[in-house]
């Protein structure tokens, strides 16, 4: 029997004591006197959402055919057990064995978006690792971090030993065969981190120094030794077939926030979106086989119980083969009685015609994501979509029994006037319009269309990386407008308008263009009590603000500044396939209002070739 960490009066003190006890249906336990490597995988946000991400299940289902490692869970503590462990000062622990993190080989930490910086700090200080990386010694586990932020690790080179630039099945194994030799060698710490960088695809913040221009830009970033590459290379899989999947997934206690089957049909996506970090960093598409899927499907629903199966993609109405698929999976789940879920598909003609299949009587709403009010606009950040489009899916649509639209758009976009703004408003009311014209008897009810709006925020490694952002007062302007339209049009009971909170969005910019000057005022942030600041409840902006003005961080280089476009950025040293000249050619289109074709389509020549696979070769024999 395991002994627990915690005492069961501290687990019924806290909310959702199931967060701390591990155990769940198919959680790997092995012997730790029995492995080399004990690596603690850990999402630095709460259990539930964190138990929904695919990437770690990955990676710990892959860690754990090794018998060799031992890769365990982490979580950060909710509000509760956060007072909890620094009052009793326990350390925090990884849910398997219970162990100390601490006591690790590794420190895995997924970085998937930029409001969990200082959850990172809070899961380091509760494990009782030094918060720099410099302070730690041969006792302290090595951390290293992955995921989308990870392209501009930077903000974050204080506080992580290593980054893994891409995806982790690659060369992961690699890593760790060189961990081991490091540590039965008995060399320092210091060793191992210049064996590690020349690992493709991992970055040693430690052996780069960066220089400064006196107007605060970069002037240079080069290695400072032998053993570290002046570029570094991102890892993809090319072959996403024959390659790790979990057939056994992890099934929590209490309810994840995506509690489901999650099958990942592809990787990359085609359409180019100019403002799309993931369209760029995931290219190029590769398809997972159908035959595969189809096995993975039934053997991950035996293994879970589950009663929902989502097909994860960036652009699901892609896949080739999603009509074989959902067919297939609508006769293995339909008497089952297990809902498929289809996320991330354009709404066409096709499409409806899958939903229309998986969704029975009851339609869910639908949602479009035209991101942009008016063509022109759309046009810029290269959507692809027409206002035809989209009013001929939301009429067939609502014909097929729909009656409730999600539209999801961007403010602040570049090159955005008032007309695109109230666009957003005139678009909306277009789409009501085309449910009142289907015939009364034909319709379910009110039409229902919910508008929201969040803030643009220009991410690394994207045509818009050049693009300055708006100032929280330009941001709120806009979306008075909108609100200001919505209240103006005849339908405007059927219209519902919701907008993201500024102060978050700026944040967030200064967190995604950030260099590592700016690691300071993170740290002081979470020395002032920011934690869980994607959580609206617990965001803290004065304090943030606070730690800005005491390092002297000044907020609008990073965010309202617009770029040269011969300035060298802080993640240019991270190669990603896709060529500074591609994004530059983008970012000229995008001011010309040119489309560039999808990948399907015409060949852009972006540099994700290189790699030797995917989308980019489809096509020849």
């Amino acid at each position: 029997m395991r002994k627990l960490a915690l005492s069961d009066e501290i687990l019924m003190s806290v909310e959702k004591p199931a967060r701390y006890i591990g155990g769940e249906v198919n959680a790997v336990m092995k012997e730790k006197e029995g492995v080399d490597i004990r690596f603690a995988m850990c999402f630095p946000d709460v259990y539930e959402i964190g138990m929904s991400h695919l990437g770690i299940q990955i990676l710990y289902d892959m860690f754990n055919q090794r018998e060799d490692i031992w890769c365990e869970r982490v979580y950060s503590p909710w509000t509760d057990m956060d007072r909890v462990l620094r009052e009793r000062k326990i350390p925090l622990f990884a849910l398997e064995s219970q162990d100390p993190v601490k006591d690790f080989d590794f420190l895995g930490i997924t970085i998937q978006y930029e409001m969990c910086y200082t959850n990172i700090l809070q899961v380091l200080d509760l494990a009782q690792i030094p918060l720099k990386a410099g302070e730690r010694t041969k006792e302290h586990p090595f951390v290293i971090g992955g995921g989308p932020c990870a392209y501009n690790p930077e903000p974050l080179a204080d506080f992580f030993d290593l980054f893994y630039i891409g995806e982790g099945e690659t060369q992961y194994f690699h890593l760790m065969d060189v961990y081991k030799i490091w540590k039965e060698s008995g060399a320092p710490r210091e060793a191992f981190l210049k064996q590690a960088a020349q690992v493709p695809g991992i970055y040693v913040p430690s052996l780069y120094d960066v220089e400064y221009h006196e107007d605060g830009t970069i002037r240079s970033m080069h290695p400072n030794c032998p053993e570290a590459p002046a570029q570094v290379k991102k890892q993809i899989v090319m072959d996403v077939t024959d390659t790790f999947y979990p057939k056994k997934p992890v099934v929590p206690y209490i309810k994840a926030t995506q509690d489901r089957v999650v099958l990942e049909i592809q990787r990359g996506c085609i359409r180019g979106c100019r403002f799309c970090q993931a369209g760029m960093l995931y290219r190029p598409t590769r398809e997972r086989d159908l035959s595969m899927l189809k096995e993975y499907a039934k053997e991950m629903l035996k293994n879970t119980g589950y009663e929902e199966i989502s097909l994860s993609s960036l652009s699901s109405s892609d896949y080739s083969k999603l009509g074989e698929l959902v067919e297939f999976l609508i006769g293995e789940c339909g008497a089952k009685g297990v809902n498929i879920s289809l996320p991330s598909l354009r709404i066409d003609a096709f499409s409806l015609d899958v939903m229309g299949k998986v969704q029975d009587v009851k339609k869910s709403s639908l949602t479009f994501a035209p991101e942009a009010g008016s063509q022109r606009l759309r046009n810029v950040i290269n959507k692809g979509l027409t206002e035809e489009m989209i009013l001929e899916g939301a009429g067939q649509a609502f014909e097929g029994g729909w009656n409730r639209v999600k539209l999801y758009f961007m403010l602040g976009l570049p090159t955005e006037n008032e007309e695109d703004m109230k666009g957003i408003a005139w678009l909306a009311e277009k789409i009501a319009e085309r449910y009142y014209d289907v015939p009364k008897e034909q319709r379910n009810k009110k039409c229902q269309i919910v508008v929201s709006t969040s803030f643009f925020v220009p991410k690394p490694f994207t045509p818009f990386q050049w693009a300055q952002m708006c100032t929280k007062e330009e941001f709120l302007h806009r979306a008075y407008v909108v609100n200001h339209e919505i209240k103006e049009q005849k339908n405007k009971k059927s219209i519902k308008y919701n907008w993201h909170e500024a102060d978050v969005t700026v944040l967030e910019g200064i967190l995604a263009r950030g260099d590592r000057r700016i690691g300071p005022a993170i740290q002081r942030a979470y020395e002032k009590g920011c934690l869980f600041d994607s959580w609206s409840e617990w965001f803290q902006n004065e304090r943030w603000l606070e730690a800005f003005a005491e390092c002297g961080t000044d907020m609008d280089f990073y965010t309202t500044r617009e770029r040269a476009l011969d300035e060298i950025f802080p993640w240019d040293f991270i190669d990603i396939g896709v060529s500074r000249r591609f994004l530059e050619k983008e970012w000229k289109r995008a001011h010309e209002e040119t489309v560039t074709p999808n990948c399907r389509q015409n060949c852009s020549g972006c540099g994700a070739a290189s790699f030797g696979g995917g989308v980019c070769y489809e096509h020849q024999d």
